[in-house]
């Protein structure tokens, strides 16, 4: 597993993009922030093509499910770990989930 940056690219189910915003600054990578507990919630996605006439896209994430090291934080914030997994907000809800497409660097990695 990888840790996860501010460039990472993270989609939802439908490929709408989750727009990364990071709570430290501190630790970096390339030169990029490490995203921590709990960044990837309630973020804006971006363009979801899930709609119609009875179809909400996804717009928003919502919980972790699954995604932060055990063992590792920044500032009391566990990191955020390339197997990350979550719900949104989108139809049908409880469903759709957004993941860790690609973590954002190549180099630092983790066991959980």
């Amino acid at each position: 597993m990888r840790w996860v940056t501010v460039r990472a690219s993270i989609k939802c189910g439908h490929d709408g993009r989750v727009v990364n915003q990071p709570r430290q600054t501190w630790v970096r990578i390339d030169g990029d922030p490490v995203l921590v507990d709990n960044d990837p919630q309630n973020r804006k996605i971006a363009g979801c093509p899930n709609y119609g006439p009875t179809i909400k896209p996804c717009v928003k994430t919502l919980r972790v499910l699954t995604g932060y090291s055990e063992w590792l934080a920044v500032g009391g914030h566990r990191v955020v770990l390339s197997h990350l997994d979550g719900l949104t907000d989108g139809t049908v809800p409880g469903t759709v989930h957004y993941t860790v497409r690609d973590p954002g660097q190549s180099h630092v990695g983790a066991d959980q």
